[in-house]
């Protein structure tokens, strides 16, 4: 990757964050609206159930596994990570290669990198053909310093996806490349 497509992927991703975070912003103020899961979020104690359209109480049972491990996902990525966790608690399956990539994501960005590193480990052992896990997991090697087992996610990614144009890979390339800026 030459440092003007890594420059022009950063700026393209400084441009999208900046978009999700005003929509993330209108949402968290009770504005937006969305018709998904994982474009709202309700208050603390709730979940968005997404076939009634709105927010319902939080409890075992209330909606399907997916469902709640999208919504914990989308509680995440609004930076509220210790309800992302309690609805990941909720799930009846809690062992999936997704909600274990999400669990370790929301252990990653609550300061517990190691727990969340082997929560990461067990979603590729479920599914080592999960891209999106292992880019997580990737950053977090660069957040640990250690860039040889990053570059060891990176190199999966791109024989995952065939080519070094998916999401994934794109993102990942980029904390490689800026590792302190992650």
């Amino acid at each position: 990757m030459t440092v003007c497509r890594i420059a022009r992927v950063a700026l393209l991703a400084a441009a999208f964050g900046a978009g999700v975070l005003a929509a993330g912003l209108a949402l968290a103020d009770g504005g937006g609206g969305g018709s998904s899961n994982s474009n709202t979020t309700c208050q603390r104690g709730e979940v968005f159930d997404s076939r009634q359209m709105k927010c319902v109480k939080q409890q075992s049972g209330v909606l399907p596994d997916k469902d709640l491990a999208d919504y914990a996902f989308a509680l995440a990525k609004a930076g509220r990570y210790q309800e992302a966790l309690d609805v990941l608690n909720l799930m009846k399956n809690p062992n999936t290669a997704v909600a274990l990539n999400y669990r370790g994501y929301v252990t990653r960005k609550l300061g517990r990198l190691d727990e969340g590193i082997s929560y990461y480990l067990q979603s590729v052992a479920l599914d080592p053909q999960y891209a999106e896990v292992r880019e997580y997991l990737g950053e977090a090697y660069v957040q640990k310093g250690d860039l040889t087992r990053a570059k060891e996610q990176l190199a999966a990614i791109r024989q995952i996806c065939g080519t070094t144009t998916c999401d994934e890979y794109e993102h990942l390339a980029v904390v490689i490349a800026a590792p302190g800026a992650s």
